[in-house]
């Protein structure tokens, strides 16, 4: 039993290292291009072609001096991008392994409610720093976040009727024919808008609004604290990416082809960054409320006769 378990920890602490270097590596991919999106180079002077580059800026922000605001709350303030970062990686374990580690049947909700925890974060770290700014920008990100999670959740609800389980392994198993990306093409698509405003990402970057909020929830982070607030950031990214591709894209987990999708859907957040501006909030508020949920609603409706009719007849 106790071989067991150091097993299990240390295949846990291997998969955190490989998502942190992941997130490092997802950060140079995004500057470059970003680069070649403006017409110059991105990094390319540390190592070879930039290689380098992140962990040269890993080096600068956790050797960089830790500011204090004077009146903020400060264990709060402390404790919220430790726990930013540990809910993020948090949610890498409800990945199904074809080996032990933690392949529980009930990973979907698993990966709902950490990514609802990561809401508070955000809302401590804005209100802790006792700055106007930051506290502005915590509640757009709190707003925002919670309703996108509504509509997540529905959407979500449409591919799980189709395969009756919480398991995201009995995804991949019932795409080996069609991927549900063609059943679902106008779900498939409000999935990853909807994962875009989840991870506040352009053009929904409303916690960040640096025209009018000078860096939102973070305005008064620095060094470490900083670095683990964006770390977070990215690794999310990644982890929706990666259920972006489980969901409608066919991800076989035990085929090279899986992390082909992953890149595939992380360069869509990054290509939406460098092409598209800023959308209105209130609009953003508008597509969730008016569109997305009577949509995900008919869908869902759509999607569960389809589940009864094959239950029945096939």
């Amino acid at each position: 039993m106790l071989v067991d378990n150091l097993l299990f920890l240390i295949s846990v602490v291997i998969l955190f290292i490989s998502v942190l270097v992941s997130v490092a590596f997802l950060t140079l991919l995004e500057r470059k291009v970003l680069g070649y999106i403006q017409i110059r180079k991105g990094p390319n002077k540390v190592g070879f072609q930039g290689i380098l580059q992140p962990f040269s800026d890993a080096i600068k922000l956790f050797s960089k001096e830790q500011v204090f605001p004077f009146m903020s709350n400060f264990n709060l303030y402390y404790l919220s991008p430790l726990l930013n970062l540990f809910l993020a990686l948090l949610m890498w374990v409800s990945i199904p392994f074809f080996s032990f580690n933690i392949s529980f049947d009930l990973s979907i909700l698993f990966f709902l409610s950490v990514s609802s925890l990561g809401v508070y974060t955000i809302m401590v770290s804005g209100w802790s720093s006792n700055s106007s700014y930051s506290l502005l920008g915590g509640l757009r990100s709190v707003a925002q976040t919670i309703s996108y999670e509504v509509s997540l959740i529905l959407i979500l609800l449409s591919f799980l009727f189709m395969i009756s389980s919480f398991n995201l392994l009995e995804l991949s198993n019932l795409q080996q024919n069609i991927w549900f990306l063609f059943i679902f093409f106008p779900l498939s698509v409000m999935w990853f808008v909807s994962s875009l405003a989840e991870t506040n990402r352009t053009p929904f970057d409303f916690a960040e609004g640096e025209s009018e909020l000078v860096s939102g929830f973070n305005v008064e982070y620095s060094s470490g604290g900083f670095a683990m607030i964006f770390l977070a950031e990215y690794s999310n990214i990644l982890f929706m990416s990666m259920i972006c591709s489980m969901l409608f894209l066919g991800g076989i987990l035990n085929s090279f082809s899986i992390f082909i999708k992953i890149v595939f859907m992380s360069f869509l957040w990054i290509w939406v960054r460098g092409t598209l501006p800023r959308y209105r909030y209130d609009k953003l508020m508008y597509l969730a409320w008016k569109s997305y949920l009577p949509c995900s609603l008919n869908i869902l409706v759509y999607s569960l006769g389809l589940t009864v009719f094959f239950f029945m007849y096939i």
